[in-house]
């Protein structure tokens, strides 16, 4: 299976990099020093509301403890669940639902099917990620 190459995301000072899942050949780079949290959810479907709190509740605490730092995302292709989870992110910060599918689709070719951006059309902020305006990266990277 041709899988697309990672992508990085970024929006104010929040990073994030879109993946494909592991492979017995990419395990060891993906374990190096991260912290790895497993929600998984059905392919091709949307995320439980605890699950986006969930992820909400991590990339609050990451970006506010670490500004610019970069989040890694994956599921099996890196098309569906994990774009939706990005985007989540990127509207509860501030983008609005079509800027975050724009821009994801732009640096993530295939992302999402029709049932997630439906989901994503009517999802409302309820603006949980407003951060400070950070100029400075880390190279620190945390995987879910």
């Amino acid at each position: 299976m041709s899988r697309p190459a990672p992508v990085e995301v970024a929006y104010r000072n929040m990073r994030f990099l879109i993946t494909h899942s592991p492979t017995s050949g990419t395990l060891h780079r993906f374990i190096e020093g991260i912290q790895v949290l497993d929600w998984p959810f059905d392919d091709g479907s949307s995320p439980s509301t605890q699950i986006v709190d969930d992820w909400l509740r991590l990339v609050n605490a990451k970006f506010r403890e670490e500004p610019g730092c970069c989040i890694a995302v994956h599921c099996t292709a890196g098309l569906g669940r994990t774009p939706v989870l990005v985007a989540l992110a990127l509207i509860e910060g501030g983008m609005k639902n079509e800027d975050a599918v724009q821009l994801i689709r732009q640096k993530r070719r295939g992302a999402f099917n029709s049932k997630q951006l439906l989901y994503l059309e009517k999802y409302r902020s309820k603006m949980r990620l407003r951060f400070k305006h950070s100029n400075g990266h880390k190279n620190n990277c945390c995987v879910q």
